[in-house]
């Protein structure tokens, strides 16, 4: 899988993951999920109620995140070889990313892409600390669940970067969000800066939707 990708769009909230992941798989013609609808509903309550989350809340949650994903570009590859959870055996949160990553093939959800079209998938999740970075990565699953799904599948981090002042703005303006805009200071207190890591693009959250695609597409063919 050396020649797909895993791209995260990643930052506290608010910072417009889900409107650059949406932009990034019309240019890059990549399946796109929201993380956030892949919690389980205890955690969705949790942050209903203004309680953040903790690290083995989100720890089963990253996980599906990376095994699934994984699975996914397999399917496009066409190259299960047996590694591809039985459908019995799968949660309802993989089914769902299992079926949403899927590319869109002549207008229809299929398994296979245009020989022209790299594999991959784009999601979006905060991946506040390194340690949840690197369960995305696939460094951290067990060596059993590694070789079934870590596979080697690369991936990048979208680092959308910007400043309390504008974030804060944008997440009282937000409706129907589970995210309560008190709990930005925390997560700004939990996020550690992936700048200095390998395989991450920044993001200025100030700039259009148009400029952050182009310097996304620009570092994924320079790197």
């Amino acid at each position: 899988m050396s020649d797909a990708v895993l791209l995260v769009v990643m930052g506290v909230s608010g910072t417009g993951k889900s409107t650059l992941g949406a932009a990034l798989s019309k240019a890059l013609r990549l399946p796109f999920i929201d993380g956030d609808d892949l919690h389980p509903r205890s955690n969705v309550d949790k942050m209903s109620r203004g309680d953040p989350l903790t690290d083995a809340d989100r720890q089963p949650w990253l996980e599906t995140i990376r095994r699934t994903a994984v699975s996914g570009v397999q399917r496009q590859l066409g190259d299960d070889h047996g590694s591809h959870p039985e459908p019995n055996t799968m949660s309802e949160t993989e089914k769902t990313l299992d079926e949403r990553s899927m590319v869109v093939h002549n207008g229809q959800p299929s398994p296979v892409r245009d020989e022209d079209q790299k594999p991959g998938i784009i999601i979006a999740c905060s991946a506040l600390k390194g340690s949840y970075r690197s369960v995305l990565r696939g460094e951290t699953l067990s060596e059993a669940e590694g070789s079934k799904h870590s596979g080697k599948l690369p991936t990048w981090f979208v680092y959308m970067k910007g400043s309390r002042e504008v974030l804060t703005d944008r997440m009282i303006k937000r409706q129907g969000h589970f995210m309560k805009a008190e709990m930005l200071d925390s997560q700004l207190k939990t996020l550690e800066s992936p700048e200095n890591e390998e395989g991450v693009v920044t993001i200025l959250i100030e700039w259009s939707t148009e400029d952050q695609v182009r310097e996304v597409v620009r570092a994924l063919k320079a790197g």
